[in-house]
């Protein structure tokens, strides 16, 4: 476990691209969904994660399911009930190796004794006993990779159910909600670069020679097989 002065938790926030936030979804009142306004304009690339409310929008950040295969987290942010951070904790043990593991911030509530234990006994950098925004704030920090600002990407189920999907692009001005729809695939340009879920796969190799993945997603927004 990691204190506050230790410099890894400084240097690790402030070179980090990316946060992942799981239990931020659509409920404006739950601290999960507030941290990414207190975050907003600070460079990190915010990362919501909700099941229930994946393919809607906060800020115009696309809500995932899920920490998408093929992507690696930097900082997972667990504003979690304990049964459930301990369950994510033990899904990304065992997806990534130790030297892959990210920095485990636990937000006051969500510790699981047992799962802290297995931390420290693997020597698992993770932090209990203070808020992320909190920390950020202390220390004035701002991400050292500012974000820059981009589309994000929805494929989901045909309202007309004729068996087809619809691959949507959207702004960071979007306020979107969860789609009515079956969800296929939510990400934004940095999934679709590198996940590896079949839809980005796909999407990835219909890009042609002469054009940047980006144009290649936009040029396909529409109905899609």
């Amino acid at each position: 476990m990691l204190r506050d002065s230790h410099p890894a938790i400084y240097d690790t926030v402030r070179d980090s691209q990316s946060i992942h936030i799981l239990g931020a979804g659509m409920n404006e009142q739950r601290p999960a969904h507030r941290a990414i306004h207190d975050l907003d304009g600070k460079g990190w690339r915010l990362v919501p994660i909700h099941p229930n409310d994946a393919g809607g929008s906060i800020l115009g950040r696309p809500i995932r399911p899920r920490i998408e295969e093929g992507i690696v987290p930097r900082i997972v942010v667990f504003f979690l009930a304990p049964e459930r951070a301990k369950k994510a904790v033990l899904e990304l043990m065992v997806r990534f190796p130790l030297t892959d593991m990210p920095l485990l911030w636990f937000q006051p509530g969500s510790e699981h004794e047992e799962v802290l234990e297995m931390l420290n006994e693997a020597d698992i950098a993770h932090i209990v006993d203070d808020c992320i925004v909190r920390f950020v704030q202390r220390h004035h920090l701002k991400s050292a990779e500012q974000e820059v600002e981009d589309e994000w990407y929805l494929q989901t189920a045909s309202s007309d159910g004729d068996g087809c999907s619809v691959w949507d692009v959207h702004g960071r001005e979007s306020a979107v909600s969860p789609p009515r729809e079956a969800l296929e695939w939510v990400g934004d340009l940095d999934d679709l670069r590198s996940s590896e879920h079949t839809i980005p796969r796909y999407i990835r190799s219909l890009r042609r020679p002469d054009e940047s993945l980006k144009e290649a997603a936009n040029r396909l927004a529409g109905p899609v097989e």
